[in-house]
Order: structure tokens, then C-alpha cells, then sequence
């Protein structure tokens, strides 16, 4: 009968798979990434000193409070005509000794001025005499919405500056104020089609010297280019407009303003559906380039009254933008729409 194996030699061929199993340990506990080291927290005198300091402006005036309770803080501030502003103020970690910093909805942000010995109620009211300069730039804009015919933006913030301004036959005029200097000349780009625009960039270029601060914008403006700025439309006539003119391809009024789109830059829709039950608008841009992806008939079908364009009016229409004696918004006799009725298909509107 042979001898039993010693345990001692029982035990030895496993002692190098332990190694190997710790060597792989070792290694798996080297190639895991270091635990992230947690965020520093700040002192509860912070916590202490920033609660006292809203408990000066008031905690009716505090909107919001994120970021650790309170490291971002939105407080409502209120100018002497009743507008309301949110500032929100940003407290870094260096908080007292480093400087807060602030965000809002104006034009252009105050300098914060800050010490050591500072307190927020000192920023509130650097932001209140701040607001209190921009009031002259407000007033500007808010006769500018008042008495002109605004297409664009149709709901500004306080912080917006331009507005694009309606001349009528489908001409624009896209204006920059100056919030620093709001009665001042404006910057300005004309926008609509060929031939029409030239005499009031001729006025402007003209008349320009002779913007007179002391005057309203609306009357400067009107002097400078020499012409009647025809008035906003009514509540009801306006909604009624806006549904008409709405573009039946990109459903949007004005197309945007883009130095590609050319002189249609900023257009509204020059085209419409001449089926009385449609009348549907369309911007030249969007059915030339919606006739082009036909690819299947000879005819495009607009779904709203069935009607239909023939491809073959995309080379007239074409050709049209490049007559630089016809308006584009004009052109619109060289697209055909057309009715299916009983395999034939009829002029509407003829």
C-alpha cells in the first residue's frame, strides 16, 4: 500500500495560485481609480453670516437659493417704474474676501465695486442705481413697441436691444439701439425686396446728420428716411395676419436673418394660394427649394385645397429672381396653382 502524501506536500501546489490570486488583487486594487475627494464644504460661519446678510434685504425678496443651499441666490428687485428684475448673485468659495458675482436680464451689467467689508444688500443697491441709468433706454423701447410696427421680437426681454421694424411691401428695417446712448442714431440693415428699399437707403444715408437727440426716436426715424412709419396693426387684425402669413412650407413668418438668404433675408412670405378657400401664404425661398425635391411627377400638390404648381413654373420662377427690374414679391403670377377636377386641372383664381 503506498504512503499518504505529507499534508505539507498536499498544501504546496496551492500556495502559488494564492500568490497569484493576491498578485491579482494587488493589481486590480492599483488600476482602480482613486475615490473622488468630496467638494469642500464651506464653514458654518458662512452659513450663518449669508442667512443675516438676506435677512437685511429681506427674505420676501428672495426668489431661489441653489447650489448648497445658498451659493446661487435670485433676488426680485423692483426699478422706481414697477418693472421687475431678477438678480441672481453667485457666491465663490473665497466668499466674503472674493467678490459675489451677478447675472440679470439688462443690456449690460454694472461693475461690481466690493471689499472685504461688503454685504449683499450692498450689491441690491449698486443694481438699483444701475437700473435706475437704464430707464432712459427702456422708455426708448417701449415707444419704439408703442407707435412702430414690430415684427421682431414679438416679446422682448429687457435685455434685447434691436427690433425689426415693418415699412410696409414687405420691407423691414432691423434696428440696434445703443443701451448706453438710446437716443442716438441707431445701427441699422434694411431688409425685403429689390428695387423697393433703395430710396430709403438713399434718405438714410442723406439724412443720417440731422438725427437730433433731443427728439423722439420715432420722429427722428421718420425724418431720416422720409417716410410715413405706418402704424401697428390692431389685437384682432394682427392675429388674423399672422395666421395668413404664416410660410405653408417652413410655418414660419419671416424667414431668418442670414447675409446666404441674400435680399430674402429677414423676408416675409411674398407668395400666396390663389384659391380664395385657401390663400395661403408661402415665402419664394421655401416652394422654389420644396418644387425641387419633387422628384416623382411632374407636379407638386399642396394638401390644403388640393391644389397643385407645376415643376416646369420652378425655371420661370428662377428666372424671375434674377430680373432685377421685377419685384419678387410680384412674381408671384408666374406660379400656377391649379385644381384637380375630374383628371384636369383648372387656374385658380382665373
Amino acid at each position: 500500500m503506498d504512503s499518504p502524501v505529507p499534508a505539507t506536500l498536499a498544501r504546496a501546489p496551492a500556495r502559488p495560485q494564492a500568490r497569484a490570486g493576491e498578485e491579482a488583487c494587488a493589481d486590480t486594487r492599483q488600476d482602480a481609480p482613486a475615490e473622488a475627494e468630496p467638494p469642500p464644504r464651506r464653514p458654518a460661519a458662512f452659513y450663518s453670516s449669508v442667512f443675516a446678510q438676506i435677512e437685511e434685504i429681506g427674505w420676501k425678496q428672495l426668489v431661489s437659493a441653489t447650489g448648497d443651499g445658498v451659493s446661487c441666490l435670485t433676488f426680485r428687485v423692483v426699478d422706481e417704474p414697477g418693472r421687475m428684475h431678477l438678480l441672481e448673485i453667485t457666491l465663490p468659495m473665497g466668499y466674503p474676501e472674493s467678490p459675489p458675482s451677478i447675472s440679470a436680464d439688462v443690456p449690460y451689467l454694472p461693475k461690481i465695486h466690493w471689499s472685504k467689508n461688503s454685504r449683499l444688500k450692498d450689491v441690491i443697491c449698486q443694481f438699483q442705481a444701475h437700473l435706475k441709468i437704464l430707464q432712459e433706454f427702456w422708455n426708448t423701447m417701449d415707444e419704439i413697441d408703442k407707435v412702430l410696427w414690430i415684427v421682431d421680437p414679438t416679446k422682448p426681454s429687457y435685455a434685447m436691444s434691436h427690433r425689426r421694424i415693418a415699412l410696409g411691401d414687405d420691407c423691414y428695417i432691423l434696428l440696434q439701439v445703443d443701451a448706453r446712448k438710446p437716443n442716438s442714431l441707431p445701427e441699422c440693415r434694411f431688409l425685403g425686396t429689390d428695387g423697393k428699399l433703395d430710396q430709403l437707403i438713399i434718405n438714410w444715408r442723406k439724412n443720417r446728420k440731422k438725427w437730433d437727440t433731443k427728439k423722439k426716436f420715432h420722429e427722428n426715424l421718420a425724418a431720416v428716411l422720409d417716410f410715413a412709419l405706418p402704424s401697428p396693426p390692431s389685437v384682432g387684425d394682427k392675429a388674423k395676419d399672422d395666421e395668413q402669413a404664416d410660410c405653408g412650407i417652413c410655418y414660419a413668418k419671416h424667414l431668418p436673418v442670414d447675409d446666404e438668404l441674400g435680399a430674402h433675408s429677414g423676408c416675409a412670405t411674398d407668395y400666396m394660394c390663389e384659391n380664395p378657400s385657401c390663400s395661403r401664404a408661402f415665402h419664394s425661398v421655401c416652394l422654389r427649394d420644396w418644387l425641387r425635391s419633387i422628384t416623382t411627377t411632374r407636379q407638386g400638390k399642396w394638401e390644403m385645397c388640393e391644389g397643385g404648381v407645376e415643376k416646369s413654373d420652378t425655371d420661370a420662377l428662377e428666372a424671375s429672381f434674377q430680373a432685377k427690374k421685377i419685384g419678387r414679391s410680384r412674381i408671384y403670377t408666374l406660379v400656377l396653382w391649379r385644381k384637380w377636377l375630374g383628371g384636369r386641372s383648372a387656374f385658380l383664381g382665373g
